[in-house]
């Protein structure tokens, strides 16, 4: 017995239609102007799911990759186990590794000075989190986007980083910073609060720029390569072969990389990761998603400031 293959089909969120091509009213299902806005945007994340399990019905050749869906879905998950090792072992604050390797390699000297700047320096909190941030990215992007440009031979825009500038696309993601904007705001008048954030911990008389606008930048492009990853390399990577699954099944490591934070913060990646990857399949595009997470990090950041400093 060959592989089990989920099969598309073809049915729209919006008027059934005869094979007369006359619509039926009788059995026709809400459109985008009966339906909240919620359902309806959830009904188009799977019509785009359906098209993209259509897609991968076709041969290789036709569709614009270099190997069957089932082939893709395989190495975007090993790629995704590489890449979270990676961040779970290389990405910190105090990389002693990183130190040992470049004076194993023979640059002693080098060693010396990443040693120096990343545990005696005055800036070594500064230059600590640079490196995290940077391997971060690293981690995130750079496996991936071989594993797309070399492999599958498709664009990185078929993978979320496209560009789609929609009125209708970005009124969810308005939606969400509207309903998280107050709940940070309140979140941030507690002791808990203003001892983690932000996590670059200026003295009060010392000025913002330029290490607070540097990791600021920083920043923000990690959570771009986050989304980038998330919502956009497992999803895109997976739905050509399991459909509307790949939002839950990119959720459980999504989900995994907030254990070590509160409680009540995993549980609502949970939530976050299913709504922002419905959204993603949905709008194609993960750059609403990684603006919605930088301006939360920054109301974040922001608020801790103001807080501590007036």
């Amino acid at each position: 017995m060959g592989p089990l293959r989920i099969v598309a089909t073809s049915q729209r969120y919006g008027p059934a239609t005869s094979s007369t091509g006359l619509t039926d009213s009788m059995t026709a299902t809400p459109t985008a102007t009966q339906t909240p806005s919620a359902r309806r945007w959830y009904g188009e994340a799977r019509n785009r799911a359906a098209e993209f399990q259509l897609e991968g019905s076709a041969t290789p050749k036709k569709s614009g990759s270099m190997v069957e869906p089932e082939t893709e879905a395989f190495l975007v998950l090993v790629a995704a186990a590489l890449c979270l090792t990676a961040l779970n072992f290389g990405a910190t604050t105090q990389p002693n590794w990183f130190v040992d390797v470049v004076n194993g390699v023979g640059l002693e000297s080098l060693s010396l000075q990443l040693g120096d700047a990343f545990f005696e320096s005055d800036d070594r909190r500064f230059n600590g989190l640079i490196f995290w941030a940077s391997m971060q990215i690293l981690s995130y992007v750079v496996l991936p986007s071989l594993l797309i440009r070399l492999v599958f031979r498709r664009s990185l825009a078929d993978y979320g980083l496209g560009l789609r500038p929609s009125r209708d696309d970005v009124a969810p993601y308005l939606v969400l910073l509207a309903i998280a904007a107050p709940f940070v705001a309140v979140a941030s008048t507690t002791a808990a609060f203003q001892a983690k954030y932000p996590f670059l911990d200026l003295a009060v008389n010392q000025p913002l720029w330029p290490q607070m606008y540097v990791w600021w930048l920083l920043y923000a492009a990690q959570f771009v390569a986050l989304e980038f990853f998330f919502r956009g390399f497992l999803i895109h990577g997976l739905v050509r072969s399991t459909g509307m699954l790949a939002v839950p099944i990119m959720v459980v490591p999504y989900t995994m990389l907030h254990f070590d934070k509160p409680g009540i913060e995993a549980v609502a990646a949970i939530v976050g990761g299913l709504v922002l990857g419905t959204l993603a399949l949905k709008t194609k595009t993960v750059w609403w998603g990684a603006l919605l997470h930088i301006s939360v990090a920054m109301i974040m950041d922001v608020l801790a400031i103001g807080w501590a400093r007036w």
